[in-house]
């Protein structure tokens, strides 16, 4: 009891690894591991934006204003989260002088829902576990107001992060395809930049 007569918490009976206690490692590592990659997918965007930015054509006089936004352009990029980079990846994709990859569209769709996913597993409230290991985190999307409900276990976090590998993948492969090195990489291709 407190001085003013109120409860404080005794951490001493708490149990060890509270409030992560009810969950196996393994779960915890899929999580770590799932959420780690959706942070390379965060910043392969920003790489690509990177990419497409510094390889757009411009004309004499459109050189000089795209340099003085191309450094803002990308110090934001390396400050977003999924969300936005996906909506910027987007628009500067489509404002280069290639014609769009094949299969853009359906490749933000599920850049989309992927990030959906994101917020779930990285701003969720964990609930116990059900017999069988998953646990439906308590999550309620901002713009809908819904609450999420597939319960997720070991092997969902493990498609997921699979998913996220391969959609990371897949957005290098927009840039490698016009024959440009991903940035940060040694692969082949001509430099960006």
């Amino acid at each position: 009891m407190s001085a003013n007569g109120g409860y404080l918490v005794n951490f001493d009976q708490l149990p060890e690894l509270y409030p992560t206690h009810l969950h196996g490692a393994a779960f915890w590592e899929w999580l770590g591991r799932t959420v780690a990659t959706y942070g390379f997918l965060e910043n392969v965007l920003a790489r690509a934006i990177f990419a497409f930015s510094g390889t757009r054509q411009y004309s004499e006089d459109e050189v000089q204003a795209a340099l003085e936004k191309w450094i803002p352009k990308l110090e934001q990029s390396l400050a977003d989260t999924l969300y936005p980079l996906i909506q910027a990846y987007e628009k500067e994709v489509l404002s280069h002088q290639s014609s769009p990859p094949e299969g853009l569209g359906d490749l933000i769709e599920s850049l989309k829902e992927a990030a959906q996913l994101r917020n779930v597993l990285c701003h969720g409230f964990w609930n116990p576990p059900n017999e069988e290991g998953a646990a439906i985190p308590f999550f309620m999307r901002s713009k809908d107001k819904k609450l999420f409900d597939t319960p997720v276990d070991v092997m969902f976090l493990q498609r997921t992060q699979r998913a996220t590998m391969e959609l990371s993948a897949a957005v290098i492969n927009t840039v490698t395809v016009l024959g440009y090195r991903f940035p940060g990489t040694s692969g082949p291709g001509r430099p960006v930049g």
